[in-house]
């Protein structure tokens, strides 16, 4: 490891365009790396401050399926509440944001501590879409890891923060901006690798969840968008 190469990283997913929320995640992350597993946009109502945060601190993001749709208008897939905020927010994107999200890549490797990482919103076997939950059989997991060839896999999509060991780590940071699993606090992870140890810390923050809320609300999305976020469900 070369010892300029910082051994600690901040992973984000999910942020769905919730300003707040990711604004808490830097304020406490402190300055360190950022990673993001992909669904910048979609769902809230700040789809142009969040790319502009992002760009700001020099994120590594690759796209998530609600950026592919805000970039292509195709909603196939998408139920009629994700679909009517692909579209709202297909609409809301200026020349440089959706330049932004249709350069992401849908796969991105790198290292923390000198530990190889490789990113993907859904799996390596279909980037875009497949929801690797915990339950997910390990040794689809350490397939998955061989297919990379890393020491690290970090995952978005599923919402559902997770760790899991096998020939490598497997991690999920769950989401920033729309987080599901009953508690409305950011989700995020903090990857530590040092003393030939790889760490993953699953973190929750609190956010002016209100009001994100209140500026869906504002926007003309559909409600419900505000309501989830006030339960994390």
């Amino acid at each position: 490891m070369q010892a300029s190469e910082p051994s600690r990283a901040v992973f984000v997913s999910d942020v769905h365009s919730n300003l707040e929320a990711l604004e808490a995640v830097l304020e406490e992350a402190g300055g360190l790396r950022v990673f993001c597993a992909g669904d910048v946009v979609g769902y809230g109502a700040s789809p142009n401050e969040v790319v502009g945060l992002l760009r700001r601190v020099g994120a590594t993001c690759v796209q998530g399926n609600h950026d592919r749709a805000a970039v292509t208008g195709d909603v196939r897939g998408f139920n009629p509440t994700a679909g009517m905020a692909a579209v709202w927010t297909s609409r809301q994107l200026t020349d440089e944001s959706r330049g932004f999200l249709a350069a992401l890549p849908t796969g991105a490797r790198g290292t923390v501590g000198g530990r190889s990482l490789y990113m993907v919103h859904g799996s390596p076997d279909d980037p875009l879409w497949e929801y690797v939950l915990p339950s997910t059989h390990a040794d689809l997991l350490d397939h998955y890891l061989g297919k990379v060839g890393a020491d690290v896999l970090a995952l978005g999509h599923t919402h559902a923060p997770f760790e899991w060991r096998g020939e490598g780590l497997v991690f999920n940071p769950g989401s920033v901006g729309q987080p599901r699993d009953g508690d409305p606090r950011v989700s995020y992870a903090v990857l530590c690798a040092e003393g030939g140890r790889v760490e993953v810390e699953l973190r929750r923050v609190e956010y002016d969840v209100e009001r994100s809320a209140r500026k869906v609300l504002a926007s003309g999305l559909p409600p419900s968008l505000a309501s989830r976020l006030l339960s994390g469900r």
